[in-house]
């Protein structure tokens, strides 16, 4: 199939620059285009960002129903992952069994009564799951197709939340799969991160896990968001090619 590089400018939940950055180089390096513009970093409450990030949210809508249409893969960089409370909801549009494959240092499955911090980008997942609803954006993911993997970095609260929604980490064999890459999965030590986490995966163990993703299921999309260094633009885009090659 072939394959659709859009990297998403515009604010979101943006508290620094970098990975806004990250991503337009990686989308450069996978010889895609860049739709939007930076916005200003900022620390805001959800409740802020959330109608801030219309633009950039309907522009990452669009990219993904105008790749699946037209029958490419649609591949999109952006700089954190509150675009998915746009982008999964739009796949399950065209593909409603779809499952997620959601892999990052952290869950993102808080909601205004259980977030510690008010980050879009930390309750952006449990949106689009429908567990709060997120200003007329759809929430029609159905939790128990998510998967974590890599997760290590759970609020009380988002804990709670998780296992309500039955959340797994397996995923079937043969499934269509949109996968979701924050590159904080990987350990602090392969790349510099915004919320860094300890105990994360090395280039070798991304690498091995995108490619038996990209063997044992049908891949239909995928997100790669806080890119923050941008050093780590070839490990990554490297890691990901099994994911484009289908």
């Amino acid at each position: 199939m072939d394959r659709k590089v859009t990297c998403i400018r515009g604010r979101t939940s943006d508290r620094t620059p970098g990975a806004g950055e990250g991503a337009q180089a990686l989308a450069e390096r996978l010889g895609g285009t860049i739709v939007g513009e930076a916005g200003r970093p900022a620390v805001r409450d959800w409740s802020e960002d959330l109608p801030a990030a219309r633009p950039a949210l309907e522009a990452a809508a669009a990219a993904v129903r105008e790749g699946l249409q037209s029958g490419v893969l649609p591949v999109l960089t952006a700089s954190d992952c509150s675009i998915c409370i746009a982008t999964l909801p739009e796949v399950v549009l065209h593909e409603p069994g779809v499952h997620v494959a959601w892999i990052d240092a952290h869950g993102d499955f808080n909601t205004p009564a259980t977030t510690p911090s008010g980050f879009l980008g930390g309750m952006c997942l449990a949106a689009s799951c429908g567990r709060w609803e997120a200003e007329g954006w759809p929430g029609t993911v159905d939790p128990e197709r998510v998967h974590f993997l890599g997760v290590r970095d759970l609020d009380p609260g988002e804990e709670e939340e998780v296992e309500a929604a039955r959340v797994s980490a397996e995923i079937p064999d043969g499934v269509p799969l949109f996968v979701h890459l924050d590159t904080d999965v990987l350990d602090p030590s392969v790349m510099a991160a915004q919320f860094p986490v300890p105990d994360g995966w090395d280039a070798r163990r991304l690498r091995a896990q995108l490619a038996e993703l990209a063997a044992g299921c049908r891949i239909v999309g995928v997100e790669i968001t806080a890119l923050e260094d941008e050093s780590a633009v070839e490990v990554v885009a490297e890691a990901v090619e099994p994911l484009l090659d289908g």
